[in-house]
C-alpha cells in the first residue's frame, strides 16, 4: 500500500504561507536561479551568440483605446534569425507588453509578467490598476540589471486601457527600470527613430481604430525602409506585422486578414509614393 499523502510536508515553508502578492518576489525567495536576471553566463560569451534581437515596436493612442504593433523580424548580428517572431504579449484583459532587445530574456520577462498579474489577482481578489502594472514591470526590469550589464538588454513597452481614466496609455522603460509615461505615441527598438518620425507626422487626436492601425503599419514600413533589422510586410510569404488593440471591451488581436488588407494597401500606395503619405505643411 502506498504511503498516505503527507499534505506538503516536504515543500518549503514559503509554499505553505500566505506570502506576497508578487510572484517574482516569491520566486526570488524559493528559486532565485529561475529569474532571468539571476543567471550566470560563461566567461567570454556575448549576447549575440545566445539569443536573437527583437527589433521595432510602435504604439499610439486613439479615442477610446490604444494600438500596439510590432514587426516580425529577429536578427542575430547581420543574420535574420527569425522572420515571423511574435513580440506582442497579452498580459491581462486590459494590458499588453511588447519587447525589443534580447529576445530570449524578453520573452521570459513578458511571460513572467503575465504570471505576476495573475498571481496578484488571485492573492488580492482584484486586478492591479494600470499604474500599478507599470510600476510592477519597472521592478522586474530592474531585477534584470545583472543580465543587462552582460549585454542582454531588454526594453519593453507596456500599453493598456485605464478603466479609471477611460483612455489608452503607454509606458516606456530604460534598461535599469526607469518608467516613463508616453503621450499619444511611442516606439522602441532598432528602427524606433524612423518609426517615431512617421508617427509624429501621421498621428492625430481623432484617429479611428482602423486609421490608428494603419498609422502603426506605416510607421513600421518606414522603420523597415531605413533599418535593416526591421522587417517590413512580406507579401510573398504572407508575413505581416502583428497589431493588438485594447479598449474598454478588453484586449484583442486584429485578425490576420484585416492586417493583411491594411498592410497590402500600404505597400501598394508606396508604389506611387515610396516615401509614404505627406503631412500638411499648415
Amino acid at each position: 500500500m502506498s504511503e498516505a499523502f503527507d499534505g506538503g510536508a516536504h515543500l518549503p515553508a514559503a509554499f505553505m504561507n500566505p506570502g506576497t502578492s508578487s510572484f517574482s518576489e516569491f520566486l526570488g525567495m524559493v528559486a532565485p536561479d529561475l529569474l532571468p536576471g539571476s543567471r550566470q553566463l560563461p566567461q567570454g560569451v556575448s549576447s549575440t551568440h545566445l539569443t536573437p534581437e527583437a527589433t521595432t515596436i510602435v504604439a499610439l493612442t486613439f479615442p477610446g483605446g490604444v494600438v500596439l504593433a510590432g514587426d516580425r523580424r529577429a536578427t542575430s548580428g547581420n543574420v535574420i534569425a527569425n522572420r515571423d517572431m511574435d513580440k506582442l504579449y497579452r498580459t491581462d484583459e486590459f494590458s499588453a507588453i511588447a519587447i525589443a532587445g534580447a529576445a530570449g530574456i524578453g520573452i521570459e520577462l513578458a511571460k513572467l509578467f503575465q504570471v505576476e498579474l495573475e498571481h496578484y489577482e488571485k492573492m488580492e481578489g482584484r486586478s492591479l490598476s494600470l499604474e500599478g502594472k507599470a510600476n510592477r514591470l519597472a521592478t522586474m526590469i530592474r531585477g534584470n540589471l545583472p543580465m543587462a550589464l552582460q549585454g542582454f538588454v531588454v526594453v519593453p513597452l507596456l500599453v493598456g486601457y485605464d478603466e479609471a481614466r477611460r483612455e489608452g496609455r503607454i509606458f516606456s522603460y530604460d534598461p535599469v527600470g526607469g518608467r516613463y509615461e508616453e503621450h499619444n505615441y511611442h516606439s522602441i527598438g532598432s528602427g524606433s527613430v524612423y518609426a517615431r518620425g512617421a508617427l509624429k507626422k501621421l498621428f492625430a487626436d481623432d484617429l479611428s481604430e482602423e486609421d490608428a492601425a494603419t498609422v502603426a503599419i506605416q510607421a513600421l514600413y518606414d522603420a523597415a525602409d531605413d533599418d535593416s533589422a526591421t522587417g517590413g510586410p512580406d507579401l510573398h510569404r504572407r508575413i505581416f506585422p502583428l497589431v493588438d488593440v485594447i479598449t474598454a471591451d478588453g484586449h484583442r488581436r486584429l485578425p490576420a486578414e484585416d492586417v493583411a488588407r491594411l498592410a497590402t494597401q500600404v505597400v501598394e500606395d508606396r508604389a506611387d509614393r515610396p516615401d509614404g503619405p505627406r503631412a500638411p505643411v499648415r
